[in-house]
């Protein structure tokens, strides 16, 4: 996101020339200046949704803290990763997700750097830290929209519409590949991918035996990417 504006701004004590309109976490790992993360992916629309990446912006006389992948870097600003207010909101943000899945391994490294050995809030037993990577996967990256959050409040939750196989879920698996939890199951076995109650056949190279992939999700590629009909029928290799 940029219109080719130079603006000058301050990181850390550190002056920094960026372009105006990008985000202030993107101009930060530009300058290898660290910001930690849990609902950015690079190849996705920022949502701000995990609130780890807060920094405290500051302007003239004021300050706040926003989450550093949606605030846009302008002329003059001034920006600080690690303040006592910002790392104050990250470690309630860290001890939040830690009452809800105490038993991921990614969430309790993420506590334990952040010097937080039992969270304050009545533990859960949950492994899923609704950070809406799956989801934006399946929409933005796949196109399909097999996978939403679903219910509100304590009772959300990442699932196919009505809880069973869904008709438009292609078995990509691409929603398990971003989950930083590891929380989306995939069962390949026999020839065949399991992934949100539907079972997938996986196609093989005519030529190796090579698997390449689920039959559905091989014939939407094809389409969208208008394809030769049998661009499949061969892995890379044997291509």
């Amino acid at each position: 996101m940029s219109d080719g504006k130079t603006v000058t701004l301050t990181i850390d004590g550190k002056t920094i020339r960026s372009r105006e309109g990008m985000y202030v976490l993107e101009v930060a790992r530009e300058n290898n200046i660290q910001i930690p993360t849990l609902c950015y992916h690079e190849s996705l629309a920022p949502s701000g949704s995990c609130r780890l990446c807060v920094v405290e912006a500051k302007r003239d006389n004021s300050s706040r803290i926003v989450a550093s992948c949606l605030y846009p870097v302008s002329d003059g600003l001034e920006i600080l990763t690690n303040s006592e207010r910002v790392l104050a909101v990250r470690k309630l943000v860290v001890e939040l997700l830690y009452a809800r899945c105490p038993n991921v391994p990614f969430v309790k490294n993420l506590a334990n750097e952040f010097g937080i050995k039992e969270p304050r809030f009545a533990k859960e037993n949950d492994d899923c830290i609704l950070c809406g990577l799956c989801v934006r996967a399946c929409d933005e990256i796949v196109g399909v929209k097999a996978i939403s959050m679903v219910s509100r409040g304590a009772k959300k939750e990442v699932n196919t519409p009505f809880g069973t196989a869904s008709d438009v879920c292609i078995g990509c698996a691409t929603c398990a590949y971003i989950c930083p939890t590891k929380r989306i199951k995939v069962e390949e076995k026999d020839g065949y991918r399991k992934i949100w109650y539907k079972k997938f056949k996986i196609v093989n190279c005519r030529k190796c035996g090579f698997p390449i992939g689920p039959k559905e999700q091989l014939s939407y590629f094809i389409k969208i990417a208008k394809l030769p009909d049998n661009f499949y029928d061969l892995c890379p290799s044997c291509r």
